[in-house]
């Protein structure tokens, strides 16, 4: 795990924009001049500790600067005869590329973003994994290019800050992230998931790699379950693979239990596991499951308890890490842990994300099914008949937004992770910046995983998972989403998946591991007491906060802003006035 950084100019600033990168990899820092362009790099060692594998890497006047890991790297050494002078999973990619250019992406399995650039070409060849773990941001314009693991490195580079992305904005408030290509900066953008470019003679040119394929090739429940189980164990096994101690994180849900109790059976050793939890309102803390499932495998466990004065404390240094406005709370507990996993020494850890999305672990999954059931049973005369009285239904409630959607035929399911719909946008924005939205596959169960995977997992998620272990120098490598169960999930019959409970198929495997308690235990989420303890905190400042902004932005209704501020005081429309919060905050820290 790493930082890269790269530009098609020299800087005096350089140095100071690597630096800027020294908590993705605090073991080794290095930058290389190629005539008028300069590459850095920072190293976090995982695989291969020797300098042997140090970057910027160069063979054969091939130039790579590469974060990540590469799970299967010597299985590929084998495979396609590669003639490696080292041991590292790096030369490999550039060995890949000597074979054959941009059209090896789908023989890895890992988690990256790199950059290489054929020096004899003159070309730069850009990737990013297939899910979005690893980010890539880049800048592309009159004849400049950046490219770096963060945001606020290119903008070093730039010497300036670029103007506030209003369509980010707008992402943002609906989805708690923007979607790549949007950052919240003009002009710099994040490149898809699953996408690669290629750059030369300043001609920039992009192609997505690789689909998710929903063709139903598993029809039979066994055999469902006996796949499920095979490659996720084969999936944890290759991300084992390190020269470093792996810890596990254990939150006492269903996925980060399973994941623990196989990674201990496979090794049939004690492994370190690490859960948070509060110190009050405890409805929040899961410790009490954790500690069950680290009884259960015998882990060397560590439960940390926070309260309110860790989490205003970590606050600030959150919102710095993640470097752009982003809306789940749970950053902050992450980041706490994330802290505390780093001072024991272990460099890198397993983490359960992905299951929810694959095999239906949300609630809201069953219910949006009954929308999508329901809206098939309507002919188009109840169909007029309620479109005729929507509107005079109070429209402020999930339900009743749900309810339009099926009613007015627009697409019922945008995001687990939905905040403002399009009517409160309205209500929020004085003018809402538009962007299009993908159209749904035709299966409900198929669209679902697949929004999920691509927006609430991919944009969301993993961007936090990543900003807030990198700031603490630390990887995190999620088994549910190898490429190869991903697929599987994918090409499962949808009813078998849906089953008659959430995370139906998975839970029958987990039973073989973990206490049954755990199993079928009442889902919570990765969440916190974060809208009682900055309403403690912060009181009417957050309020003051957000309309001082305002005033400058002139983006948003006012009167509507000190409705969501009283119904947060209330309880109510709590992830709406984080958002905000947070936007204003990182405004007013950037352009005020």
């Amino acid at each position: 795990m790493c930082g890269i950084l790269g530009a098609n100019f020299l800087s005096n600033n350089f140095k100071e924009a690597l630096e800027n990168l020294n908590n993705r990899g605090p073991d080794y820092n290095s930058s290389l001049k190629i005539k008028d362009k300069e590459f850095g790099h920072t190293r976090l060692a995982i695989i291969d500790l020797d300098n042997e594998a140090n970057q910027p890497m160069v063979f054969d006047d091939i130039l790579i600067v590469f974060n990540g890991e590469i799970y299967n790297y010597q299985e590929l050494i084998q495979e396609e005869a590669l003639e490696c002078k080292t041991s590292s999973d790096t030369e490999v990619l550039i060995r890949l590329y000597q074979k054959y250019e941009e059209e090896f992406l789908n023989k890895i399995n890992g988690m990256f973003s790199f950059c290489l650039y054929d020096m004899k070409k003159e070309k730069y060849f850009c990737a990013r994994d297939r899910y979005g773990k690893k980010p890539f941001f880049y800048y592309h314009k009159d004849n400049k290019f950046i490219f770096s693991s963060s945001i606020n490195s290119i903008i070093k580079l730039l010497g300036s800050t670029p103007k506030l992305n209003k369509v980010a904005l707008s992402q943002y408030v609906q989805y708690f992230v923007p979607i790549a290509p949007n950052t919240f900066y003009q002009d710099i953008n994040s490149l898809e998931a699953a996408t690669y470019f290629t750059l030369q003679n300043n001609d920039l040119k992009k192609k997505r790699y690789y689909k998710i394929n929903t063709y139903k090739a598993v029809k039979d429940e066994n055999e469902a379950l006996e796949k499920i189980e095979e490659t996720l164990i084969k999936s944890i096994k290759a991300r084992l693979v390190s020269d470093v101690e792996v810890g596990s994180l254990l939150s006492g849900g269903v996925d980060s239990s399973l994941v623990s109790a196989l990674y201990s059976k496979i090794t049939n050793k004690q492994i370190n596991t690490f859960s948070v939890g509060y110190s009050e309102y405890k409805n929040y803390c899961e410790l009490d499951y954790a500690d069950i499932t680290a009884k259960h495998i015998n882990s060397n466990h560590t439960r940390l308890e926070i309260g309110k004065d860790d989490f205003i404390n970590y606050f600030e240094d959150t919102l710095t890490a993640l470097e752009q406005p982003h809306a789940d709370s749970a950053a902050v507990p992450l980041n706490i842990l994330t802290n505390k996993i780093h001072q024991t020494g272990i460099k890198t850890v397993l983490s359960g994300e992905g299951s929810d999305e694959l095999f239906l672990g949300y609630d809201n999954y069953a219910k949006f099914l009954g929308y999508y059931d329901f809206a098939k049973t309507l002919d188009n005369g109840q169909n007029e008949f309620l479109n005729s009285i929507i509107g005079a239904l109070q429209n402020n409630t999930k339900e009743s937004e749900y309810l339009r959607r099926v009613v007015k035929k627009q697409n019922i399911y945008n995001s687990f992770g939905e905040i403002y719909s399009d009517i409160q946008k309205r209500k929020l924005f004085k003018k809402v910046p538009t962007f299009k939205t993908e159209n749904p596959k035709k299966d409900p169960v198929d669209w679902m995983s697949y929004i999920d995977l691509k927006i609430w997992l991919g944009e969301a998620l993993l961007s936090k998972v990543d900003r807030i272990s990198m700031r603490n120098s630390l990887e995190v490598r999620t088994p549910f989403l190898d490429y190869r169960l991903v697929n599987l999930a994918f090409s499962i019959d949808s009813k078998l998946k849906v089953g008659d409970t959430n995370k139906y198929l998975l839970k029958k495997i987990a039973l073989k591991y973990i206490p049954e308690q755990i199993v079928n235990r009442t889902k919570k989420g990765f969440n916190s007491p974060f809208n009682e303890w900055i309403h403690q905190e912060y009181k009417d400042s957050i309020l003051q906060t957000i309309l001082e902004v305002n005033k400058e932005t002139n983006l948003f209704n006012e009167e509507y802003l000190k409705h969501i501020y009283t119904l947060s005081s209330q309880k109510k429309f709590k992830q709406h006035l984080w958002t905000i919060f947070i936007f204003s905050k990182w405004f007013k820290k950037i352009y005020l």
